[in-house]
């Protein structure tokens, strides 16, 4: 089995003359991040790999959640920032086999797509939140009967968890 994990970046700010790609974490976003972080701690969900979009806010959240996690192999990859769903599964299929849990910190609408595009099956009620709204900081846990990532595919997966600031009873999801 193998399990993809996917981080929305946390919620970022808007300043006036700032490029989409330099726009800093939000106060709230900063909180978020942290408690996400906590929960991926206390629930095991650590990777094996974290694969983050270079985009500022991405980068801030992985800066927040990695302290807590540990040391773990993280690579910058470009191909995320604003990805359509087929660079995101192109990415994937790229991810060697010895990388058993696998995080990316990305972006909407792209994570949204590739969630909705992997999935068969699995926890009902995620799913139809999930549907509803991938909001920043959401976090899909998608399970695999795989042992390589170039076999993931269109609803080959099974959803094992979708969780959101919201969902922990810890902040509200943007």
């Amino acid at each position: 089995m193998i399990r993809l994990m996917l981080l929305r970046h946390a919620k970022a700010a808007w300043p006036s003359g700032v490029l989409d790609v330099d726009r800093p974490l939000a106060k709230r976003g900063r909180e978020a991040a942290v408690r996400m972080a906590h929960y991926l701690k206390d629930e095991d969900l650590v990777p094996d790999l974290v694969l983050v979009s270079p985009a500022r806010r991405t980068m801030e959240t992985w800066d927040l959640v990695q302290p807590i996690l540990g040391d773990v192999e993280t690579r910058r990859d470009g191909r995320i920032y604003e990805a359509p769903v087929a660079r995101l599964l192109g990415v994937l299929h790229e991810v060697e086999p010895e990388a058993r849990t696998l995080l990316m910190i990305g972006h909407n609408p792209g994570f949204e797509d590739l969630a909705a595009l992997l999935i068969r099956d699995g926890d009902h009620e995620g799913i139809l939140r999930m549907g509803q709204k991938y909001p920043t900081a959401g976090l899909a846990v998608i399970d695999f009967p795989h042992e390589n990532w170039r076999e993931v595919g269109r609803k080959s997966g099974r959803l094992e968890r979708f969780s959101t600031p919201k969902s922990l009873g810890t902040g509200e999801d943007d």
